[in-house]
């Protein structure tokens, strides 16, 4: 009796030793796939690994990674030898998270990948099975109240309360000179700290910062990469708003990520005038009418950017004209994106550029104005009706966005005229803009500050308390700017 029980306890030690060999086994096969789909969709989306979905099905642990799988067995739990169980589930539009970055929203795509898994040359060839459920999830960036690719830095000078997340993709550097208040969820993928930047030489924040909510200030936490196929350098990231060089496929990663891609018309300006087309989605194969075009655009102003030390000529873009047009044109139809190329020689001593004006009454369907070249909004944004004008109430305005090298605001009161006297000649009236802004910066380099996130939109202007500038929207700080590149705290700007 004492034998056979000792017997039978070691039959099942050694098949449970076995199973749980075998659970390892398939998990490795569930793991490789899963690491292969993590891969392709860092560095191309959910295409690259719809593309790469059958392959995975014949990637399983093998010799080549070790020798110690040569005498396994794998299947894909229906009867395929040498193969994993790959499958594509439900795609949700736009469901809120409940794990990393968790109460955003996310357009999400599940796959199930399952593995069996047996050693051969075991006497109880014992199997065992995993399952493991993937969420692929695409996060819009435009959830942010402010965003940035790498370090950050909020230097605030006056009380400022942040009332949306906020999120570095490095480190943060909380630094206030005032009362700095958050009042939703802080991230940063490296550390929160709350110190000026090692090459900010002003010395200790004076001010003090408060989490309402201290549980949701987190780091580190996973850091959100955009599928450009490369890596995520901010000067890599800088790519989506240039225009393609020739020969690049619009299907690849990076291509497919463009603004120039995804417009519904492109804009370009050359030394000999202005043309339209429609985008991409039809080859580009619509033009614009000039005579269209000429009440919507204009090539014929310039004024004086102070920060720049340049004489700006910007494509002036009547955006109510174009609101007006897009409803009743004949040819390209109704847009909501507009890409702007500008192909002009300019000297040394100007900056090409695109200004909005007019900008009130945005198209039916909102509108995203994207250039590599920096960006100027006169007047106010975005609002139709005036009496929710300097206010946090939106509901009458549209979906916009406005992707820049830099982007500047103009106020209400700006005048061509005065942009070359001094600052006191540039008195600022209330404005109101209400746009995401996803564009370029100008980074804090030995004893420049860079201004920080308290400073991301530009100005020229000098602006008081009475004089209020209103914003509404999502400040993402993507990569270093190209061409507007002087350091922000110049005397004389604002």
């Amino acid at each position: 009796s004492a034998m056979s029980w000792s017997a039978n306890s070691t039959r099942l030690t050694h098949r449970s030793i076995q199973y749980n060999r075998s659970v390892a086994a398939a998990e490795a096969a569930t793991e490789k796939v899963v690491s292969r789909m993590t891969r392709d969709f860092l560095s191309g989306g959910d295409k690259l690994v719809a593309d790469n979905a059958a392959s995975y099905r014949t990637s399983i642990p093998n010799s080549t990674d070790s020798a110690y799988w040569s005498n396994w067995e794998f299947n894909d739990a229906n009867g395929n030898t040498g193969q994993t169980f790959v499958q594509a589930g439900s795609s949700t539009n736009y469901v809120i998270l409940n794990a990393a970055y968790s109460g955003l929203r996310a357009f999400v795509s599940t796959y199930r990948v399952v593995s069996h898994a047996r050693d051969t040359a075991s006497l109880q060839k014992v199997v065992a099975g995993v399952l493991q459920e993937v969420q692929l999830a695409r996060i819009p960036i435009f959830q942010f109240a402010m965003y940035g690719s790498s370090d950050m830095e909020i230097s605030c000078g006056q009380p400022l309360t942040i009332t949306g997340r906020v999120h570095a993709n490095n480190i943060l550097y909380v630094e206030p000179d005032n009362a700095l208040t958050f009042q939703s969820d802080v991230t940063a993928v490296a550390n929160i700290l709350f110190q000026r930047h090692p090459l900010d030489t002003r010395g200790a924040p004076s001010g003090s910062a408060v989490y309402e909510h201290p549980e949701l200030k987190v780091s580190p936490v996973a850091a959100m990469t955009l599928p450009i196929g490369t890596n995520n350098t901010p000067e890599a990231i800088r790519e989506i708003v240039q225009p393609p060089p020739s020969g690049e496929d619009a299907n690849s990663p990076l291509g497919r990520l463009r603004y120039y891609n995804q417009a519904d018309m492109v804009l370009v300006v050359s030394n000999s005038g202005v043309s339209a087309t429609s985008g991409r989605a039809n080859n580009f194969a619509t033009s614009v009418p000039t005579n269209e075009l000429a009440g919507i655009v204009s090539t014929t102003n310039s004024f004086r950017d102070a920060r720049e030390e340049k004489t700006v000529r910007p494509l002036d873009i009547n955006v109510g004209a174009l609101a007006e047009w897009s409803r009743t044109n004949s040819n390209v139809g109704s847009i909501s994106s507009v890409y702007v190329l500008d192909r002009r020689t300019m000297a040394g001593t100007e900056l090409a550029a695109v200004r909005l004006r007019n900008g009130l009454t945005l198209p039916a369907k909102g509108l995203t104005v994207a250039t590599a070249r920096p960006l100027y909004v006169w007047g106010n944004y975005n609002q139709t009706n005036s009496a929710n004008l300097g206010t946090t109430n939106t509901t009458s305005t549209r979906p916009a966005s406005l992707v820049a090298d830099a982007v500047t605001i103009l106020s209400t009161n700006w005048t061509e005229a005065n942009s070359t006297n001094s600052l006191s000649s540039r008195a600022a009236k209330p404005t109101t803009v209400n746009a995401a802004i996803l564009t370029g910066v100008v980074e804090t380099t030995s004893g420049k500050y860079s201004g920080g996130m308290e400073n991301f939109p530009r100005f020229l202007e000098e602006w008081k308390l009475a004089n209020v500038f209103t914003y509404n929207g999502s400040m993402v700080k993507m990569f270093p700017s190209l061409y507007a590149t002087n350091a922000w705290g110049k005397s004389g700007v604002y």
